[in-house]
């Protein structure tokens, strides 16, 4: 993998923070220093915080990115459920970003498992070479 958009994880991410930009696009302009912003920071760092742990040389610090990543992710659909009961969105609107939520999540906690395993191989090969 030579980049960290190669990663399906950021791929989903990239996806939901699209979905972000779409409905906020629509929320009324009083929210836009507000809700507007809160929201669209918390997307971009889904994709940001998973971009640079990729960029990092070790297994620890890239864990640690995913983890703010999934904190994010989070922050995110709290921001769209406050959306939803201000009414800047429908249910129906509010249940497919829960969709997409929960399919980068998976993909996260997925890649901060990969990753644990091969810090884990990694210091093993360490000992044995030792």
């Amino acid at each position: 993998m030579n980049s960290f958009e190669d990663l399906e994880v950021w791929k989903s991410a990239r996806i939901l923070r699209n979905l972000v930009l779409e409905h906020t696009s629509k929320f009324p302009k009083e929210e836009k220093y507000s809700l507007i912003d809160q929201i669209l920071r918390s997307s971009r760092s889904v994709t940001a915080n998973i971009a640079e742990g990729f960029g990092r040389f070790h297994y620890q610090e890239n864990i640690q990115f995913c983890r703010t990543a999934r904190g994010s992710l989070f922050e995110t659909l709290d921001h769209m459920i406050c959306a939803f009961d201000c009414r800047y969105i429908d249910e129906i609107n509010l249940q497919l970003f829960r969709v997409q939520h929960e399919n980068c999540l998976k993909l996260l906690n997925g890649y901060i498992a990969y990753l644990k395993r091969a810090k884990a191989a990694q210091q093993h090969n360490n000992l044995i070479t030792r």
